[in-house]
């Protein structure tokens, strides 16, 4: 279930680990979709330690594959003339869109690199 709240510390997302996830209410709707998302994917991993590092990127990269979907990823990228507009096309943040560059398998950076050499 998600919860709408205020954060007075700086976050903008928490969940309990089970089932509940608190979302800022100042969030743009794309924020609020990858946060949410992030947050799912504590959940999904059986999380109880969001402050762990290792836990953190796994929620991270798990996150992004979920909102970035592959043939997406490539057909925006045929256009995209930046971060920014790769992201907004997708409808993730840029640190979302970069997670999912970041893990990218080695067949997709391989494939991804040969679009963009025929992009010119």
């Amino acid at each position: 279930m998600v919860h709408y709240t205020r954060f007075d510390d700086g976050r903008v997302a928490a969940t309990d680990g089970a089932n509940a996830i608190w979302i800022d209410k100042s969030l743009q709707q794309t924020e609020r979709r990858c946060a949410i998302a992030h947050e799912q994917a504590h959940i999904d991993l059986g999380h109880r330690d969001c402050d762990d590092p290792r836990e953190e990127s796994a929620a991270r990269r798990l996150a992004a594959r979920k909102l970035v979907d592959w043939d997406d990823l490539v057909d925006a990228y045929r256009w995209a003339s930046c971060m920014s507009e790769w992201a907004d096309e997708l409808w993730v943040t840029v640190e979302v869109l970069e997670d999912r560059l970041k893990y990218l398998h080695p067949h997709e950076l391989a494939l991804l690199r040969m679009v963009g050499a025929s992009r010119g």
